[in-house]
């Protein structure tokens, strides 16, 4: 279904809203498959908020500087009801994105993964169409697994590939950027 079809309109849903189809998804249909389903709906949600942003703006994101695009980011997901976002450089191609609150995460149920399937590909939608091209994004923490903050890494295809294969072979996150 192609996003011109659909209306234009937000709604609010509660954010357990969020945890109970993810859980309920894992459960009927397996994690990978839930993870994909999750990111693609992020994405294509992504898609509109940056559309929308774009639209409300006074002035063209792209021009805004570093430190004003993420303040009106942050702004704008915090009244979205995302919770609050902070943004650091923390390796020359990976920023971080991080909030003590962030929606999507309900804290330290036990989980064993990063749970903000939505989350990533929300950001990597709006972080896409921010730079005029590709951005990935993947969870490096998450509340749900009893971290103290979702952070959300991201950069090019490549670079945040490699960075969650040196998380996958054990490093934390500051050991595998100074691998990168």
């Amino acid at each position: 279904m192609e996003s011109t079809n659909l209306p234009e309109r937000d709604v609010v849903i509660p954010a357990l809203g969020l945890t109970m189809l993810r859980q309920n998804l894992q459960r009927e249909v397996g994690s990978l498959p839930a993870i994909q389903a999750l990111h693609t709906a992020g994405f294509g949600s992504g898609q509109a908020i940056w559309e929308s942003l774009r639209r409300s703006s006074e002035r063209e994101l792209s021009e805004l500087d570093n430190a004003n695009f993420w303040s009106h980011l942050a702004t704008a997901l915090g009244k979205r009801g995302w919770g609050t976002l902070t943004h650091r450089a923390v390796h020359e191609g990976v920023g971080l994105l991080a909030s003590s609150d962030w929606a999507e995460a309900m804290g330290g149920n036990g989980e064993q993964q990063p749970s903000c399937t939505f989350s990533t590909g929300m950001l990597s939608a709006l972080l896409t169409g921010a730079a005029g091209g590709s951005v990935a994004v993947i969870e490096v923490s998450c509340r749900t697994r009893g971290d103290d903050l979702c952070a959300f890494a991201f950069g090019s295809l490549a670079t945040v590939n490699n960075l969650y294969e040196l998380i996958l072979e054990g490093q934390d996150l500051e050991e595998a950027l100074a691998a990168l």
